[in-house]
């Protein structure tokens, strides 16, 4: 497709400005991750071919493979940092086996041609669905669940529905593990199941999940979030909405983390402070894990009038709080504002500030791809664990 073919799709998608945008963006979105999923893949294939191909050149021993496979995790982890634990290199080289007839992609420039006909006949092309053998649809969280079905038929089957139904990672693994497959040769009517079972697709995975997913940023060898427990999602998520506020970009300048207050002989903390230049006035951000009540409230505007009373300058305009609850399935929004200060809030304060609704929209999005990041960290750490323990 031509440039021309291109843009025009991109403007037939939506009449307004605005659309046109969010195709454009949408559209590289989708580009950058099946870059991201094809190179990534087909990288980890490559490093597996050559543990295969070093391992094979005359020495069998055990003890021999864990020797090189430790040095190369030792060199590779001091270069690139993390993502080449002595586990992963181990996955990398399962990949392989587990696929090694998919295309034949050339060796790396500088590398020695095979040294054996068995060695060359590891490398030799047999096809694929792909010109790289492997799918831009599916990401190396989606070859790691494959790899653990035994049935070559099985995991095969599994890997195109993947791809036409564009299941994520957590689709593909639940109907691992309700053992479609085998159900569906059970079945008497399979392809009323596979249409039934292709209507209820389950969810895809976004361009931006992709993207923070952790074996994404360490292949990058981009910063995230350390290995995240449940009790560092609070600090997860400020961390996000400090950031969030910062790049609204309407006249917020981050104050204090953390902000201490000294009530009675009592501290009392601030999640987040910040000034809006515009509005001059402060913003007080406090997260609570769990249902929004009345204490939550209450306590704010205790946080609020204590501010004006320490803080503003005499040309400052009267502080805001506002209070961010976040549970399992919901995310809730609540400026605090008192009484005598809501008409001000309504008319001047609001044309600056994000709406409670696009604040509960972030406050949940972000919720989600957290705990997906700790889900995924403790699938890891299950999977190296078990491991080592065999």
């Amino acid at each position: 497709m031509n440039t021309h073919e291109t843009l025009g799709k991109i403007s037939a998608a939506g009449d307004s400005l605005f659309e046109r945008v969010v195709s454009i963006l949408e559209q590289a979105r989708a580009s950058v991750v099946r870059s991201v999923n094809t190179n990534m893949v087909l990288a980890y294939w490559l490093i597996g071919r050559e543990i295969v191909l070093e391992l094979q050149g005359g020495e069998e021993r055990a003890e021999y493979g864990k020797q090189v496979i430790q040095e190369l995790s030792s060199g590779l982890t001091k270069k690139y940092g993390g993502g080449f634990s002595v586990t992963n290199l181990q996955y990398f080289r399962k990949f392989f086996q587990s696929y090694p007839a998919r295309l034949g992609i050339p060796r790396p420039m500088g590398a020695e041609s095979p040294r054996t006909e068995q060695q060359a006949e590891i490398s030799r092309p047999v096809g694929a669905e792909s010109m790289h053998g492997f799918s831009p649809q599916l990401s190396w969280s989606h070859y790691r669940a494959l790899m653990r079905v035994s049935k070559p038929e099985a995991q095969e089957f599994y890997e195109r529905e993947a791809i036409a139904c564009g299941w994520d990672k957590r689709s593909l693994e639940r109907h691992i593990h309700s053992q479609y497959f085998e159900r569906l040769l059970k079945s008497q009517h399979p392809q009323k199941m596979l249409e039934a079972a292709r209507k209820d697709a389950g969810s895809r995975e976004t361009a931006i999940a992709t993207l923070k997913n952790p074996y994404v940023l360490e292949f990058l060898g981009l910063p995230q979030l350390s290995a995240l427990q449940e009790s560092q999602l609070e600090s997860a998520i400020i961390t996000h909405l400090q950031a969030f506020l910062l790049e609204l970009g309407k006249g917020f300048a981050f104050v204090a983390r953390q902000k201490r207050l000294r009530f009675n002989d009592t501290d009392l903390y601030v999640d987040l402070v910040f000034y809006n230049c515009i509005l001059k006035c402060y913003l007080l951000i406090d997260l609570k894990m769990g249902e929004l009540s009345y204490k939550d409230v209450g306590q704010m505007d205790g946080y609020v009038r204590m501010f004006d009373d320490l803080y503003i300058a005499q040309d400052d305009n009267p502080t805001i709080g506002l209070i961010l609850c976040t549970e399992k399935n919901e995310a809730v929004a609540r400026y605090s504002v008192l009484n005598e200060r809501r008409q001000i809030f309504a008319s001047k304060y609001m044309l600056y500030l994000p709406t409670e609704e696009e604040l509960a929209r972030e406050l949940a999005r972000e919720r989600m791809l957290i705990e997906a990041q700790l889900e995924e960290r403790r699938s890891i750490a299950e999977a190296e664990e078990s491991d080592n323990a065999r």
